[in-house]
């Protein structure tokens, strides 16, 4: 039993869709649904009625819910009291940020935040862009660093959430180079010679980008999927090992560039597409977590960055 599956239901006896409670849930819809099936098969029974439109509860279903909606809200007073209670680490910042940004973004850019605005301490947490946000839905970091794309936009209320632009960042495709320092694949492929191609994990966000960047493209790539994963830093790896092409933050493969090791797939500004760089925060306003050190962060952000309310 996972406490995510208990609020999935929640959500999706409120809103009687599945698809709108993946919206709601920042997960895909098939994710989504094998979410309901794993509770389903952990009670033992079914919990919906997939024969009705909008989706209705058994009655089954009607029981847990009762019950799911109590235990959530025991669980989410029991953290609270027990935060209450802790009066150390108010000044150690809890940062949520997806792995791609964790491994190339997140060091440089603490190092020079440091450098312009103080000493500060900080708490990493590096997941999946969906659980990242979860982190900062659920009040479990004071800080989200996340990729955005104007196609693949974030749900989360403006209401409720602040946001301040950090930049721009860059994905493209990249590849090991050969001894003539040329790229091992390059793009496009041809129809007869597919391109081994180092893919992104259903569902990953950055992989949702690649996607654009292939339908964008005014001939078919003609990439071959060899292998995948959710982080940008596995595909790297793969890469670097010549097993095939991989799109990545250019941030990412700044040391493997200027080495050597890697090189772009593809002429420069072609099969790319620019990202912006974005760190939200709840709105002190409704707030739960509301640190000094972290008030002071963000007005010293906010006065050096591009702010959206």
């Amino acid at each position: 039993m996972e406490t995510k599956w208990l609020e999935d239901f929640v959500s999706l006896a409120e809103t009687r869709s599945f698809s709108r409670s993946a919206q709601l849930r920042h997960v895909t819809q098939p994710a989504f649904s094998r979410r309901i099936q794993a509770l389903e098969a952990w009670a033992g029974v079914d919990l919906v009625d997939r024969s009705s439109y909008p989706t209705r509860l058994t009655g089954a279903g009607e029981t847990l819910l009762a019950q799911a909606v109590e235990i959530l809200g025991n669980l989410q007073a029991t953290r609270n009291m027990l935060r209450s209670h802790q009066s150390a680490g108010q000044d150690m910042l809890e940062f949520a940020v997806p792995h791609s940004l964790a491994f190339s973004f997140f060091p440089h850019w603490l190092m020079d935040l440091r450098q312009r605005f103080g000493a500060i301490k900080s708490r990493l947490n590096a997941l999946n862009v969906h659980d990242a946000m979860l982190q900062l839905s659920e009040g479990n970091c004071d800080l989200l660093i996340v990729y955005h794309h104007a196609s693949q936009p974030l749900q989360l209320d403006p209401e409720r959430y602040q946001m301040a632009s950090l930049g721009h960042e860059t994905l493209a495709a990249y590849a090991k180079a050969d001894a003539n320092g040329q790229p091992m694949f390059r793009l496009p492929g041809h129809p007869g010679h597919k391109i081994p191609f180092l893919s992104y994990a259903s569902g990953a966000y950055l992989g949702r980008l690649v996607e654009l960047i292939a339908k964008a493209s005014p001939e078919p790539l003609n990439l071959d999927a060899i292998y995948e994963t959710d982080m940008a830093e596995g595909l790297k790896a793969m890469a670097l090992e010549g097993h095939g092409l991989a799109f990545l933050p250019a941030s990412s493969v700044a040391k493997e560039i200027k080495s050597g090791r890697l090189v772009q797939a593809a002429q420069a500004g072609q099969y790319e597409l620019s990202m912006e760089l974005r760190i939200y925060r709840e709105r002190p306003e409704v707030a739960r977590r509301t640190k000094p050190a972290a008030l002071a962060l963000w007005d010293f952000l906010t006065g050096s960055v591009v702010v959206a309310a």
